[in-house]
């Protein structure tokens, strides 16, 4: 605790470019001893064999992980057709192999287009999810395989990228929740041959493109040369909620707001989330809309 205490007390979103072998956790706990940081979470895990956009909230940023959680996301990804594996990507045991026969582009970009929408998604047994307070993975290390709930998913947009031999190669737009190795599976089994996955990167999550990631190592190069270098390549909690409309409060409205009062904000939009500012444009953080129009304050920063 006395550590913990001694730590800095940084707020801030830091967009990592993961690199593959790391666990999600992994790569947290390293960033938050670079930036010494009292409060750390990521947003959303990724394989250890994937790589790319991790977004990092240090500080009060955790209070605006969830909606970044909650955020579509966009992958690269690399499958090899005619295997089948136990996790659906190279790091499992192949449990079945087919030729890959009748495979052209003009039959994928269909598979593909039909696999574009809504839809229900049975989670892999090599996930986080819990069954019974236990972590699918840990059972399925076990040998057990139990029952698992399908999840609605939506698959926003599904290209093409390449097909040689059989390393298929696409780009996905999905929605939050979606399995992109039971993805590829799917697409395996409409074409009759089996597939899974051998490379992933996630490109996008929310309103994050990646063109702003940083690497661990560039981390650690700005780490000796000063905290105020590595901080520069912090961004705003607030820029999590770039996509949501702002609401500027008045002295007295942002007085009974911080005391958990909903007030009443002309001009302010008649529903949904917001984000919420000082007259002076610092951020007070995340509200939403009521029906009578008021606008509640939803979770407030510190200092708000």
């Amino acid at each position: 605790m006395r550590e913990r205490a001694r730590r800095r007390n940084i707020s801030g979103i830091l967009l990592l470019d993961k690199d593959p072998g790391l666990t999600s956790n992994e790569a947290l706990q390293i960033v938050k001893r670079l930036f010494d940081a009292r409060k750390a979470g990521h947003t959303g895990s990724l394989d250890p064999l994937a790589s790319g956009l991790l977004p990092v909230c240090l500080g009060e940023a955790t209070k605006v992980s969830g909606f970044l959680l909650d955020a579509n996301k966009r992958y690269w990804v690399r499958c090899r057709l005619g295997q089948r594996t136990a996790t659906g990507d190279a790091e499992g045991e192949v449990l079945e192999t087919r030729p890959v026969e009748g495979v052209d582009r003009a039959r994928v970009e269909r598979v593909l287009e039909g696999m574009e929408g809504p839809q229900e998604q049975v989670p892999p047994m090599y996930s986080a999810v819990k069954h019974q307070g236990q972590r699918l993975y840990k059972l399925a290390r076990q040998g057990v395989e139990v029952e698992r709930k399908p999840r609605p998913v939506i698959i926003h947009t599904l290209k093409l990228l390449r097909l040689e031999g059989d390393v298929l190669e696409f780009d996905v737009r999905c929605s939050k929740g979606t399995y992109v190795r039971t993805l590829a599976e799917d697409i395996g089994a409409v074409l009759g041959c089996g597939a899974h996955v051998t490379a992933l990167r996630r490109l996008a999550v929310g309103p994050y493109d990646g063109a702003a990631m940083v690497d661990l190592d560039t981390l650690r190069r700005l780490a000796g040369e000063g905290t105020e270098r590595l901080d520069s390549v912090l961004l705003p909690m607030e820029s999590a909620l770039a996509e949501w409309p702002d609401v500027r409060l008045s002295d007295d409205a942002a007085y009974y707001l911080r005391r958990g009062q909903p007030v009443l904000v002309p001009h302010a939009p008649t529903r949904g989330w917001v984000r919420l500012y000082a007259r002076d444009r610092r951020f007070l953080g995340v509200g939403q809309i009521l029906d009578d129009g008021r606008v509640a304050p939803r979770r407030l920063v510190g200092g708000a």
